[in-house]
């Protein structure tokens, strides 16, 4: 399998005025892009598992030969983390959740203000780069954040949604005000999108 750059659900200004064009250009056209070249090339002495796709080389990852794990870490994570991003975000977004994620949101943090105040703060508080997760634990949502590309794949979880605050993301516009830029990431979420996911993410660990 030769991994591609997935193509973006919408065009670069769409999610303008919260994350603007020339972000999203450098982030998905040259990032993004760096990562699935990247993985690529690591995979390339390893015919065998070039017919695995990105989540199963994460979930595996600890049984890749270990020349090439730093790289499947590293650009692997990023290809998987980045093209989930995408899809959770869209022009129509942002406002309170509707249907099973808005009660799941609550059944695991008793309001969605309560869960948007925790997750913001596992944004925030992430030392460096990284990312904020939403994962599926058991009958549960649960918080967690990753350094660095790290996909919660890796260790056998399953992300529902998750916020990139590595500062290619937000540092064209918002510069080192990280804060800004979680409040505002709040605008493009994609609730419907993020309903999907989580049917996905609940029936890989069996949760009805």
């Amino acid at each position: 399998m030769i991994h591609t750059l997935p193509e973006l659900p919408y065009p670069t200004n769409a999610l303008e005025p919260y994350i603007d064009k020339e972000t999203m250009e450098v982030h998905h056209g040259k990032h993004h892009a760096t990562y699935v070249k990247n993985l690529n090339a690591a995979l390339e002495k390893y015919p065998k598992l070039q017919s695995n796709n990105v989540d199963e080389l994460l979930r595996d990852f600890k049984s890749l030969p270990q020349e090439i794990q730093t790289a499947v870490r590293n650009n692997g994570g990023g290809h998987a983390n980045h093209s989930l991003f995408w899809q959770i975000m869209g022009p129509d977004g942002g406002g309170e959740p509707t249907g099973p994620i808005a009660q799941a949101l609550e059944s695991s943090f008793s309001s969605f203000n309560a869960f948007k105040e925790q997750f913001s703060k596992a944004a925030l508080d992430r030392f460096g780069s990284g990312w904020a997760w939403v994962i599926q634990r058991n009958g549960q949502l649960a918080i967690e954040s990753t350094a660095n590309q790290d996909s919660p794949l890796m260790e056998g979880k399953v992300p529902v949604f998750g916020i990139d605050v590595w500062e290619h993301a937000y540092y064209l516009k918002y510069q080192n005000r990280r804060a800004d830029y979680i409040s505002s990431w709040w605008n493009v979420v994609n609730w419907s999108v993020i309903n999907k996911q989580l049917a996905r993410a609940r029936e890989a660990v069996g949760v009805a």
